[in-house]
């Protein structure tokens, strides 16, 4: 007889699979499951017959997932978390969060805002893992098997939902003793001071806007250039230069007087803060739980804004 003769005995096998991968042993997934080594065994290898495939390989550390393995392990938890969301939602179940996600979340964002969110919803859902992976790039969300990703910034990626959160409010700040930077009050004279650009956003010209919506853009030269908030953020301090930086990040710094704003009447535009993941996918429970969660939560963080209420999610359809 099949052992893949039936809907149900293909969820089996696949169960059986992602247990074997979680918990690194045959012995150790049959302890989990309640049955014997030999019967996860016989799984393991029906599962390899059906598909053709070697999904894993001996050796001395123990199990390692061959690149096929990898493969199958990101097609069939897909796989069981939409049966398992469909049969929840079918019966009106209010089901308990479990398995794993995989977050990625820009590192200077993700370690000083999102951590608390984070924090607070894995202790809402004790039988919920995620892994936490401080990314400052795209992911490749299939060959990653990433489940979401936090983006700052303009999203324009091929067949992704990107989920508008908030905006986050920037401003130019420096040193209160770099040239005397308390009196600078119109663009023309901050142009002059040296700068620190941000690379992922800005370089050598950087757009102002104030309230009236009047413009201006600054053509400046860097004295530093760097894509991490942090080391811009603590070259300000220093003294090396003015920068536009995330409000957020830098209120300790103005309310202790290690920064002070120039420009008040003038700032960057904002930056949108989405959750972006692939279209046309069904949304497992524990995800769509992460999104409700950071959707509360990221338009009442401190240092940020709610998204334009006109804002929708978009799909981008770009090949």
């Amino acid at each position: 007889m099949n052992d893949l003769a039936s809907g149900g005995d293909r969820l089996d096998l696949l169960r059986t699979f992602l247990r074997i991968v979680d918990s690194g042993s045959l012995s150790a997934a049959a302890l989990q499951l309640g049955t014997t080594q030999p019967t996860v065994s016989r799984r393991l290898q029906a599962l390899e017959r059906q598909l053709g495939l070697r999904l894993l390989q001996r050796s001395t550390h123990g199990l390692l997932l061959t690149e096929d393995g990898q493969r199958c392990q990101r097609h069939a938890q897909r796989v069981v978390d939409e049966w398992e969301a469909l049969q929840a939602e079918l019966h009106g179940q209010t089901q308990m969060l479990s398995g794993r996600l995989r977050v990625m979340v820009p590192h200077a964002f993700g370690q000083a805002q999102l951590l608390p969110t984070m924090l607070d919803f894995l202790a809402q859902h004790p039988q919920l893992s995620l892994e936490w992976i401080l990314e400052d790039r795209r992911p490749d969300f299939i060959a990653e098997g990433i489940d979401c990703a936090v983006r700052v910034g303009t999203v324009d990626e091929p067949r992704m939902v990107a989920l508008p959160l908030a905006e986050v409010p920037r401003i130019v700040v420096a040193a209160p003793t770099l040239a005397d930077a308390r009196s600078i009050t119109t663009p023309e004279q901050a142009q002059a001071l040296p700068w620190i650009s941000l690379v992922t956003y800005y370089r050598e010209r950087l757009l102002l806007h104030d309230a009236q919506g009047r413009a201006h853009t600054l053509s400046i030269t860097p004295r530093l250039l760097s894509d991490n908030l942090f080391v811009v953020q603590q070259a300000a301090r220093a003294g090396l230069g003015a920068a536009v930086v995330s409000a957020w990040l830098v209120a300790e710094d103005l309310a202790e007087g290690r920064l002070v704003q120039l420009l008040p009447d003038w700032q960057a535009p904002p930056l949108p803060v989405h959750l972006v993941f692939p279209a046309a996918r069904q949304q497992p429970l524990r995800l769509r739980a992460f999104i409700d969660a950071m959707k509360a939560a990221l338009p009442q963080l401190h240092g940020m804004r709610p998204a334009p209420r006109q804002a929708l999610p978009v799909t981008s359809t770009r090949a």
